[in-house]
């Protein structure tokens, strides 16, 4: 179930049906998160000669300019399957080059984080870049911690955002420090290509850590692949050189991101939803939202290998969202049907993602009746019974899903430029069928 060819993805707009109620298994596309950090160390593990597969792979727009992009630096050629749900690298036996061309990835946040890192990799000068929104988005505390490996890095405006110059070539680690308040993936990425650095690199995080979890999935990611990191909690890491990438076959796991919007349809309808493939030993920080939906009223099951949630009398609570944001637009769909407020904390990090996710759900629940008080780093969302209303989605797929789901309870919703959800989930209204 690709979804590539499904024709909502051009509609201009699409009204969701609403549903009686669920009790359904669904099965969700891998996670986006686990595939873009497979496809970095498939990528990496080709220039010592190692062919790796990705089976369950989510196939998306984000993936799809990732795989193409690193192909670009000439050392690796990808297969891409689309029904299979498969990615293969074989190496080409070419070392790794920068791009006469620039390389363009769209929306992808990660993959282009991810690509400023191994461009450090690779011979000569390669130039990233994105699309409008990306081009606002910051990427300075990157820039500032790679010189200290060695990797010149910059901004070509000179405002910390893409177009990124990046002269590769003379990655030599050595020891840097970076600030972890705006992303997460920025830790990541020096994890990810410091494996392949001429001498130990240490990376010291010089405040607070945004978004653990997703530190923990690049971790347990290079466990996999035969690579240990040396830690002092989220304060410190140290990567040993003379380590190489296994390659091989790697699965991914379901995207608990993208499992949220059919738990938050259980939740909101008073139904059942279960996702199997997924649960208790799963290192994504989103499947947290379990618990907080549980919280909330809804009854919840998490086991070794799957996730039900059943609905139940809803209730606002206060919650601290900062290890799963990407999850927020769902816990407010869930909310505005609860009784009472539901405080959401510590969000600042959404202001810098595919749009202002904070001031995108406060406007769009407005528009459908929800009071919602707005703070800078927090949002309050006042449950009640949500109308009609067309929504905006601005290119941001999250955004898209989520209001989606309030359509399933809520008659009239139209969602705008449905396709976008093509960036993460192109099955998603294909899934969203399957509750039929």
């Amino acid at each position: 179930m690709s979804g590539i060819n499904d024709p909502r993805l051009k509609a201009e707009e699409l009204t969701v049906e609403t549903l009686a109620g669920i009790d359904h298994d669904v099965k969700v596309l891998g996670s986006k998160s686990y595939t873009n950090r497979q496809i970095a160390v498939a990528a990496l593990a080709a220039l010592s000669g190692k062919e790796g597969v990705i089976d369950g792979a989510l196939i998306s727009d984000d993936t799809v300019y990732f795989t193409r992009a690193v192909e670009s630096f000439g050392h690796v050629s990808a297969e891409i399957d689309h029904e299979a749900a498969r990615i293969t690298f074989t190496p080409t036996g070419k070392p790794m080059t920068a791009p006469q061309e620039e390389i363009f990835v769209g929306g992808a946040g990660t993959p282009l984080r991810f690509l400023i890192s191994m461009a450090g990799l690779a011979e000569g000068t390669t130039t990233i870049n994105g699309n409008a929104r990306m081009q606002e988005r910051p990427f300075g505390d990157l820039l500032a911690a790679l010189p200290g490996l060695g990797v010149e890095a910059v901004a070509v405006r000179g405002n910390g955002s893409p177009p990124i110059r990046v002269t590769g070539g003379n990655f030599v680690g050595g020891k840097t420090k970076i600030s972890g308040a705006v992303s997460s993936q920025y830790t990541s990425s020096l994890l990810i290509s410091s494996v392949l650095a001429k001498q130990d690199t240490e990376i010291e995080i010089v405040d607070e850590l945004v978004s653990k979890p997703y530190v923990e999935m690049t971790l347990a990611t290079l466990a996999e692949h035969g690579i240990t990191v040396e830690r002092d909690g989220y304060r410190w890491f140290k990567v040993p050189a003379g380590q190489t990438f296994k390659g091989g076959h790697a699965i991914v796991e379901p995207d608990a991101s993208g499992l949220s919007y059919f738990i938050a349809a259980a939740a909101i309808l008073g139904g059942r939803v279960t996702i199997p493939g997924i649960g208790s030993t799963s290192h994504q920080g989103d499947v947290g939202l379990v618990e907080v939906l549980g919280r909330m009223g809804a009854h919840t099951e998490v086991t070794e290998d799957s996730i039900t949630v059943k609905g139940g009398a809803l209730r606002g609570i206060e919650v601290d969202m900062d290890a799963m944001p990407d999850v927020v637009p769902s816990l407010a769909a869930v909310a505005a049907f609860a009784e009472g407020p539901t405080h959401i904390t510590n969000i600042a990090s959404l202001r810098v993602k595919e749009c202002d996710r904070i001031a995108a759900v406060t406007t769009e629940l407005r528009k459908m009746g929800v009071t919602v008080d707005e703070y800078d780093d927090a949002m309050t969302v006042h449950g009640g019974t949500p109308h009609a209303a067309v929504i905006d989605t601005y290119d941001d797929h999250r955004i898209a899903m989520t209001f989606a789901v309030m359509g399933l309870r809520t008659p009239g919703v139209v969602i705008k430029d449905p396709g976008c959800v093509a960036k993460s989930f192109p099955a998603f209204w294909q899934t969203l069928d399957t509750l039929r």
